[in-house]
This record gives C-alpha cells, sequence and structure tokens, in this order.
C-alpha cells in the first residue's frame, strides 16, 4: 500500500445520522474503508466545503475527484464517492405489503355469480 500524504483529521470523523452504528457495522464499508473514514474523513469533509484549502498534489486530486468523479484514483478518494453516495441519494424501501386495491365486486357479487353461471338459481 502507498504512503497516504493526506492530512489525518483534527478528529476523528463520525456520521451518527446516517451510520449511527459506526461504519463498519453499517455492512457499506470494509474495515479499511472505515478506518480511512474515521482518520481522514474530517479533513475529507473540509475540503469538500471549501473549509479547507488543499495543501499538497493528493489534496487537489481529492478536489478535482469531486467535481469529476471519473477522476478518481486514490483510495481516499473513492471511499469518500461511496460515503457521498451512501449519505445523499434516496433509500429505496420495498415494501412487503400493500395497499389493498379495492375490489371490482364483493365475494357476494362473486358468489352470486358463481351459482347463476352453474344454473343454481
Amino acid at each position: 500500500m502507498s504512503e497516504i500524504l493526506f492530512r489525518p483529521g483534527e478528529k476523528r470523523f463520525y456520521d451518527d445520522v446516517a451510520f449511527p452504528r459506526g461504519f463498519a457495522k453499517s455492512g457499506n464499508f470494509t474495515l479499511l474503508e472505515s478506518e480511512l473514514l474515521t482518520n481522514y474523513g474530517d479533513t475529507m469533509r473540509a475540503l469538500e466545503s471549501g473549509l479547507l484549502a488543499p495543501a499538497n498534489a493528493e489534496e487537489r486530486q481529492f478536489v478535482k475527484s469531486l467535481k469529476d468523479p471519473k477522476r478518481a484514483r486514490s483510495r481516499l478518494e473513492r471511499v469518500w464517492l461511496k460515503y457521498i453516495t451512501h449519505t445523499r441519494s434516496p433509500k429505496h424501501f420495498y415494501s412487503l405489503n400493500s395497499r389493498a386495491t379495492p375490489a371490482a365486486y364483493t365475494l357476494a357479487e362473486q358468489a352470486a355469480d358463481s351459482v347463476s353461471e352453474y344454473g343454481y338459481d
């Protein structure tokens, strides 16, 4: 693994709103990715929001990759884009139950039709 020239965050990065049990337990990130987010997430968030200016080439490349995600090369860039995808895109929810649509006719009408159909009137 290559050396990371990215500045570590001033504090550890946690997103208790989107990942209340932590990055590692969410199932969305590997252990390495969750460690990278925890250690460098504060810096990456500040660079993305413009609160922090890039200090070296790796951080400038990170800012460029945010504008064009296809340019993401480093592991930090890819994990931050993955984090953005999981936190900012709408979550799809598929219910196992659906609302019942009003039936065309009731069971009593169905029974009456079947009785008349077989000539039991």
